[in-house]
């Protein structure tokens, strides 16, 4: 049970009350004030303050200070009136209680009401800001249209001019090609007016010194003779000899690229049908490719059991493909058979040369499955010389 604290001192002029309560000792951190409009309470354990006053407070003006191991209260009253004792006399338990939970309500509701106010007051500082912004885009907005508008008018006058420009230069080679015909029926008079004589050699030509006519001593027709005329359109076929090796001569790999066709060409014909084990098989059965086709359909339905099977079959009727190892050490990288997807990467890679172009991509899977095996058995050392 706490101990309730009866010594205080109090002070009260019409419109205040100035109550003074020592904390014993007790600190300051640990003090716990609540206050409402007709009851005060301060805990500080193991000491309880309580008091039920004379006439409601201003409990949103009152003021608490803490300091000196002293608490200084200084209530508003509602009503400038003095008060004949600070509390209500003669306050039974259940008038008590019923005080203490009209206050407690009022409290939670003042919270709750300053809890909207401040929801309240934040969405329109929000709605705020953000007219603000849309006021500051539409600004940028509308001077970006009349950056754009202004630009548009300067670029038509512009073209307006040119235009302009154009018609006057349309309008001088009309005159000049109106000019032309005038011009070659005074030649022709002119020829036709001189005597034929005996034919003699023409003096050299000189050509006129500039002045007043000096464009009409040449008839237009050199003039035009001299411009040629436009192409005619139309498309040329180029065709371009396939060049196989395009590296030097020295730095090619045709010996190692004709040994490798000639590896596989044997591959091919090195088939083993004759013996009596493959008698009962079907024809595509007998087929390494159609074998080959049928484990990777199986590998891809995650059956890799069955794509073993495939592929053991196909290397038993021909063991010259380097596929046909490199797939099935795949399967057994699925089904964690690491020492045999080894194997078959090994053997794959004595299959895969010389090492050429066409065979680059079979080679860098058979290194990566053989050094994922390595890796998943710890064995890094050799991992790395797989590298």
């Amino acid at each position: 049970m706490p101990v309730r604290v009866s010594e205080f001192s109090w002070q009260q002029t019409p419109a205040t009350i100035f109550l003074s309560l020592p904390l014993r000792g007790v600190c300051v951190r640990d003090a716990d004030v609540f206050c409402g409009e007709s009851y005060l309470k301060v805990n500080f354990p193991p000491f309880l303050f309580e008091l039920f006053l004379y006439a409601p407070i201003d409990d949103g003006k009152s003021k608490a200070k803490i300091g000196n191991d002293t608490i200084l209260f200084t209530l508003y009253k509602k009503e400038p009136v003095l008060w004949d004792s600070l509390s209500v006399p003669g306050v039974d338990k259940e008038m008590m209680q019923r005080i203490r939970e009209k206050s407690i309500l009022q409290a939670q509701e003042k919270a709750k009401e300053a809890t909207e106010a401040k929801a309240v007051a934040k969405r329109e500082d929000q709605r705020y800001a953000l007219g603000e912004m849309m006021k500051i885009e539409e600004e940028e907005r509308k001077k970006i249209e009349d950056m754009k508008e202004n630009e548009r008018k300067k670029a038509t006058s512009e073209l307006e001019a040119w235009k302009e420009c154009q018609k006057k230069a349309d309008g001088q080679k009309r005159v000049q090609r109106k000019e032309k015909p005038l011009e070659g029926k005074q030649a022709e008079e002119t020829k036709a007016l001189k005597p034929r004589g005996l034919p003699r050699k023409a003096p050299p030509t000189r050509l006129p010194t500039r002045g007043r006519n000096w464009e009409n001593i040449f008839p237009e027709k050199l003039k035009e003779d001299r411009v040629p005329a436009p192409r005619s359109a139309g498309s040329i076929q180029i065709s371009f000899t396939p060049r196989v090796f395009p590296t030097a001569l020295r730095e090619s790999q045709v010996a190692e690229e004709e040994e490798w066709l000639h590896k596989q060409a044997e591959a091919r014909r090195a088939m083993s049908t004759d013996l009596p084990e493959f008698f009962d098989l079907k024809e595509e059965e007998r087929n390494p490719d159609w074998l080959k086709d049928k484990g990777n359909k199986l590998f891809a339905t995650e059956n890799y059991l069955a794509a073993v099977d495939a592929y053991n079959l196909a290397i038993r009727l021909n063991c010259k493909i380097p596929l046909l190892y490199l797939n099935r050490a795949a399967c057994h990288l699925k089904l964690k058979n690491l020492h045999k997807a080894i194997e078959d990467s090994s053997k794959a890679l004595e299959l895969l040369t010389p090492p050429v172009a066409d065979n680059a991509n079979a080679r860098m899977k058979a290194h990566v499955r053989r050094g994922t095996a390595f890796c998943q058995l710890e064995l890094y050392v050799e991992d790395l010389k797989n590298v």
